[in-house]
């Protein structure tokens, strides 16, 4: 059997398993999800998708990309029930949407038209194509152009990516280091007047508000950061946070073998074996 036979094999059989599981006489459980009941689980899947990407684990890829190839063909299947669409119409519409947006690719062979120098005129021919092929009306701003949807992390990176697209950035790494140093500063002062604004109700409000706006701007320039240096934040985090479960497990386990108590009291022991979770 060929490769081909397969994979369209292996599809249709992920298919007619959705289709037993939210039949009539299918899984109770499957058959009461919804579309906004799995928004969740694809969010999180999607994010173990790339802590197994971050391992560099085929194995543990196949799996979550299983996990995923499950829950689309089932928000699909969920449409086509409905009446709205069919799995194969979401199929071709991203089979013919690539065709369509790749002129360089499965346009007419040496055509100018159609010929590309680098993944930037890519791009740019993906978003003309998007206007003058296929009807879009373009956005009245480009910020408009990014999902209020994603995820304020994701959607700060998106927001940069859209203004440096229009040549709003910095030149270099020293302009945005110095924007992050400025936000830093604002935050130590937000800080002070928090901290003066003690007790008084209406002065605290304000103050914490204020405090709020700083770190966010902080949070915002880091995110810029990452960027300019082409670094996704979001992988960043999920890298970092898988870091420090790993360490703080460690702390545990050897707080654990030694008698003591994870507690403020104890700290410095728990710092004495948070360093030797680094080394």
């Amino acid at each position: 059997m060929s490769e081909k036979t397969t994979t369209e094999n292996s599809f249709k059989a992920l298919y007619d398993t959705v289709v037993r599981l939210r039949a009539p006489d299918g899984c109770p459980w499957d058959r009461e999800q919804s579309p906004a009941t799995l928004r969740g689980d694809l969010i999180e899947e999607t994010y173990e998708c790339i802590e197994a990407i971050d391992e560099k684990d085929p194995a543990h890829i196949r799996e979550e990309l299983g996990d995923l190839f499950l829950l689309v063909t089932m928000l699909s299947y969920m449409h086509e029930q409905a009446g709205f669409f069919s799995v194969a119409d979401a199929l071709r519409d991203i089979t013919e949407k690539l065709i369509r947006r790749h002129p360089h690719v499965f346009g007419e062979v040496g055509n100018p038209r159609f010929q590309v120098k680098d993944s930037a005129e890519v791009l740019d021919n993906w978003a003309k194509i998007k206007v003058e092929q296929e009807g879009r009306k373009p956005k009245d701003s480009l910020m408009d152009e990014v999902p209020l949807g994603l995820p304020p992390l994701d959607r700060a990176y998106k927001l940069q990516k859209k203004a440096a697209g229009a040549g709003f950035d910095w030149p270099d790494v020293p302009g945005v280091m110095g924007k992050l140093e400025e936000e830093l500063g604002e935050v130590t002062a937000a800080i002070k007047e928090a901290e003066a604004a003690g007790n008084a109700a209406d002065s605290n409000a304000a103050a914490r508000e204020a405090l709020e706006g700083e770190l966010g701007d902080l949070l915002f320039s880091a995110v810029n950061l990452c960027r300019f240096l082409k670094v996704e934040p979001s992988v960043a985090l999920q890298r970092t946070n898988a870091k420090f479960v790993r360490r703080f497990k460690h702390v545990e386990k050897r707080m654990k073998e030694t008698n003591q108590t994870m507690k403020p009291g104890n700290l410095e022991a728990m710092d004495v074996f948070w360093e030797e979770a680094k080394r």
